[in-house]
């Protein structure tokens, strides 16, 4: 006997709410087996396959091909002979993930069990229930989304009831924006408001505001591309950043030249010869070492609940670039690390970021992050914080320059050190002792030791 199983997108990192179905490995009516990988999905930064949780015939595809879904949605349907594994059958019906997806570049951690997501009335859009004259519209439930709420109850020209459609966190960004949901152009699933239409709708506005409004005549062989995958994820993460997080960037120039001298040492122990050593090893140490002095750099203001959230590891974070765009993965507990064991992770999740590897779970839960711009041949610049942390330190590339020393000019390695963080708490003078021990640190990098 033959029956229909569902597989649903599951949470394949730590808490993601979506992902886009970048292409199908099966098509309807191929042949599959447990553990097979069926689909290629990009979440949160990150391109990972999905292996099938049943063997079976696949009888039909929910998704296109660039398509955006919510954690819980239907991806396929999968014609099943006999029964298959409880466990299995459970994690994929719910979305979680289950232990099959264990070894596919997601972690235990990504498993944890999910609520499922109701399907979509059969019968078409859920209705508000009638209330008494003056009462607000009662919440209902549509495609597992709770709506009704408020504002988001309107009425549509033929005097139809008409729910705005969005999940909690959506409207809650949709609130901290300014962005009116009944204003917003709904493109997900179900007529339902993606976190993506809020942001575009954000932007929208603050582009016309500062350019008086439009977006430009159309010009012969201009051509449009689609915004999706890492694009789509740094242009959300920038708009949330500008838009909510109110910062402020200092810099410092800083003789690096005892820093270069360490650097080269170092390359010859024995205990680096895993990992290429490189200026960024001692930034990040540096950074560490600061963040233990001044650990407010490592928290977390939580507008909504008015809280300050006080991290109890630093997950260091990497901005990277590679083909596919930025990607920031990042080095779980790094405080932990010895030096040579941090140079060595540095170059993994560096590694890793290039070459599109990176783990979802790599790419999110970071507390501070570190980007590199000297790279490029770049002195400097104002980087933006990523949405969840509240600081980024930029350095630049490591020149020789005149430097007076001792009233004496000579030359020195010089780089330029750059500090944006979130002023709703964080005030100049913490900011300002925290860029300074990372500038004292890169000037003589002893301190390591005697700060540690």
């Amino acid at each position: 006997m033959t029956q229909e199983r569902q597989f649903c997108l599951p949470d394949v990192g730590e808490g993601l709410t979506e992902g886009e179905v970048l292409k199908w490995l099966v098509a309807v009516g191929d042949t599959v087996s447990v553990n097979q990988p069926l689909v290629e999905v990009e979440t949160a930064k990150a391109a990972v396959e999905l292996p099938s949780p049943y063997a079976g015939v696949v009888s039909s595809l929910h998704a296109d091909e660039g398509q955006l879904l919510p954690v819980g949605a239907p991806l396929v349907t999968i014609g099943v002979t006999g029964e298959p594994d409880p466990p299995v059958a459970e994690a994929a019906a719910s979305g979680s993930g289950g232990p099959v997806l264990v070894g596919y570049g997601v972690t235990e951690s990504a498993t944890r069990r999910r609520p499922r997501v109701a399907p979509p009335s059969p019968h078409g859009t859920d209705r508000p229930e009638a209330g008494p004259p003056g009462e607000p519209v009662k919440p209902v439930r549509h495609g597992g989304l709770e709506v009704g709420r408020a504002a988001e109850a309107r009425f549509a020209t033929d005097g139809e009831p008409t729910v705005v459609r969005a999940k909690p966190p959506v409207r809650r960004l949709a609130r901290q924006l300014g962005v009116d949901l009944a204003s917003v152009r709904p493109t997900g699933r179900d007529g339902t408001v993606s976190r993506d239409d809020v942001e575009s709708a954000a932007a929208l506005a603050l582009s016309d505001a500062s350019s008086g409004g439009g977006s430009g005549r159309p010009m012969l062989g201009d051509r449009r591309e689609p915004v999706r995958g890492v694009t789509r994820s740094m242009a959300a993460a920038m708009t949330e950043s500008a838009a909510t997080i109110p910062a402020v960037t200092e810099w410092v120039e800083v003789d690096v030249t005892r820093s270069g001298a360490l650097i080269e040492r170092m390359r010859g122990l024995p205990e680096f010869s895993d990992s290429k050593v490189t200026p960024l090893v001692l930034v990040a140490a540096a950074c560490l070492t600061a963040l233990r002095r001044e650990p407010k750099l490592n928290a977390m203001f939580d507008a909504e609940a008015g809280e300050i959230v006080h991290r109890s590891a630093v997950n260091l974070g990497i901005a990277v670039a590679s083909d596919r765009g930025l990607v920031v993965p990042h080095v779980g507990s790094a405080e932990a690390l010895t030096l040579a064991e941090l140079s060595v992770a540095l170059g993994d999740v560096v590694r890793r970021g290039r070459d599109g590897t990176a783990a979802p779970a790599d790419l999110v839960g970071g507390t501070f992050t570190i980007t590199n711009v000297g790279v490029f041949g770049i002195d400097g610049g104002t980087p933006m914080i990523t949405p969840g942390q509240s600081a980024i330190l930029a350095f630049g590339a490591w020149r020789e320059r005149p430097w007076v020393e001792r009233g004496q000019v000579v030359v020195r390695s010089v780089s330029t050190v750059s500090l944006s963080f979130d002023h709703r708490f964080i005030d100049g003078a913490t900011g300002s002792r925290f860029l300074r021990d990372i500038a004292d640190i890169l000037e003589e990098p002893a301190l390591l030791h005697l700060w540690a």
